[in-house]
């Protein structure tokens, strides 16, 4: 296995059979509907033009696993050292240690970038994402009660947060 960039062309279709999984037979997702291939494309060029990466793991015959990346947390200015990520491994190769590599790279990505902290919002039912991230050193920060309403009932979002030791030199504006 190994760490990839991935790109729309190469990832774009096994990326989008990840995220229809989740969001069709999970709660990782407070979405309802499956997306279409474009919106991977779309995806993936806001993604590109804001300079944020979207990594994956490949196996050694080049099936994507898993992938992860980060966006804005908000869109004030104050807040770009601050970003969200999120990570996502295909249901067959769950439990085998492809979250914690792919959210081990999207820390190191953090750091080079020169950002102070990662949030995740996780469902707070989802034990193994949580324990996932308090293993790599995330610390719970809050729960919004009721944030989400799917599969007939109210979800819990816990949000998880890692401050890094980056950026060297912070600056207002």
């Amino acid at each position: 296995m190994r760490i990839v960039r991935c790109r729309f062309d190469a990832h774009g279709k096994a990326i989008l059979e990840i995220l229809n999984d989740a969001i069709v037979n999970t709660t990782a997702i407070y979405d309802y509907q499956p997306r279409p291939l474009s919106a991977m494309e779309t995806w993936f060029e806001a993604k590109e033009l804001q300079g944020f990466p979207v990594v994956g793991v490949e196996s050694d015959g080049g099936d994507l696993l898993g992938f992860a990346s980060f966006g804005p947390f908000r869109a004030w200015p104050a807040y770009k050292y601050t970003v969200e990520h999120s990570v996502y491994v295909h249901p067959g190769h769950r439990g085998h240690g492809l979250g914690a590599m792919l959210t081990r790279e999207i820390i190191a990505r953090a750091r080079a970038d020169e950002r102070h902290v990662i949030v995740g919002g996780i469902d707070a039912e989802n034990l193994a994402s949580i324990r996932l991230h308090e293993k790599l050193g995330f610390a719970h920060v809050g729960t919004i009660r009721h944030a989400g309403f799917k599969f007939g009932r109210w979800l819990d979002l816990a949000l998880y947060q890692l401050i890094l030791e980056t950026p060297t030199a912070p600056v207002d504006g």
